[in-house]
């Protein structure tokens, strides 16, 4: 059964870090649902309803596409190995890009990367958990 929370908790905060991958959702009005798998050491939380990514080049940029018209996002992470939990983060999202004046700030969040497309700004509304069985 799934558990709502309005936040991320610590106990959260430690699963996401210890996971390899988390997957991105996104979907603008006319558009089919675009699912993206994403990982390296590419996520931050910042806050209990703020995260932040690193996107890098080598897939297509649906993602930032969707948010053009739809900032709606849902990150998901799940485990695969130890206890089995499906991690859910919704809210909205925005796309800093390098000629934007966050992303000095935000992009030193990560190790540098070549491929350093956009950081994804996301404002955390629903926290959900349910069992991965």
């Amino acid at each position: 059964m799934a558990t709502q929370f309005n936040s991320i908790s610590e106990q959260l905060i430690t699963f996401i870090q210890q996971q390899q991958m988390f997957f991105v959702g996104t979907a603008d009005s006319d558009s089919r649902v675009n699912i993206s798998p994403k990982g390296a050491d590419t996520f931050r939380v910042l806050s209990p309803n703020r995260v932040v990514w690193l996107n890098l080049t080598g897939s297509g940029n649906e993602t930032a596409a969707h948010l053009l018209n739809n900032n709606r996002i849902t990150i998901m992470f799940c485990s695969f190995s130890g206890k089995p939990i499906i991690l859910r983060l919704y809210g909205k999202a925005r796309a800093i890009h390098p000629s934007d004046s966050d992303w000095p700030e935000l992009s030193t969040l990560f190790d540098e990367n070549i491929g350093a497309r956009q950081v994804f700004d996301v404002d955390v509304d629903l926290v959900q958990t349910s069992c991965g069985y």
